[in-house]
């Protein structure tokens, strides 16, 4: 990272100063405070943390238009992958899916899916719509690399 032309650093961070005209960047005031000035030796480096976790787990939830409309584990998992083989293929469609649970009345799940294939899984769950004939769509409700984030939700906290 470059400091802005005319700026200081305080504290490690870059401020900019105000535009000088013309005529004060002549004075000679202003040249001799420029040649005192000693140039920044700073270098930056850059540092990206990539996220090291293997899995990344998913809360989501399948919504059917018409209400009664009922799946067990296996025919749920069964829909996740036909989800994925529409739109990937069959190679991708063995991505290492695993549903951990699965409540049959709400019909919402937490699966674990490898981090490298987080994407593909939501964009095949999102565009899903039908099961059997019948009009769905699921919602994805959360997603975190750690299983702890999906135990509790702050927005559904009651407070005696």
């Amino acid at each position: 990272m470059r400091p802005a032309p005319g700026g200081r650093q305080i504290n490690g961070r870059w401020l900019l100063k105000k535009k000088k005209s013309l005529k004060q960047l002549k004075s000679p005031k202003m040249c001799s405070a420029l040649e005192k000035m000693p140039t920044p030796a700073t270098t930056y480096e850059r540092i990206v943390y990539k996220n090291p976790s293997e899995y990344h787990y998913m809360k989501v939830c399948l919504e059917f238009q018409d209400r009664g409309v009922g799946l067990n584990a296996a025919q749920f998992k069964q829909l996740l992958i036909s989800a994925l083989k529409d739109l990937f293929g069959e190679v991708d469609a063995a991505l290492p899916l695993d549903v951990l649970t699965y409540e049959e009345k709400t019909l919402s799940a937490i699966l674990r899916i490898c981090s490298s294939g987080l994407v593909k899984l939501w964009s095949s769950l999102t565009l899903l719509g039908s099961y059997k004939g019948k009009k769905c769509a699921f919602r994805v409700i959360q997603v975190s690399p750690f299983l702890l984030a999906l135990s509790g939700n702050s927005r559904e906290l009651v407070l005696d």
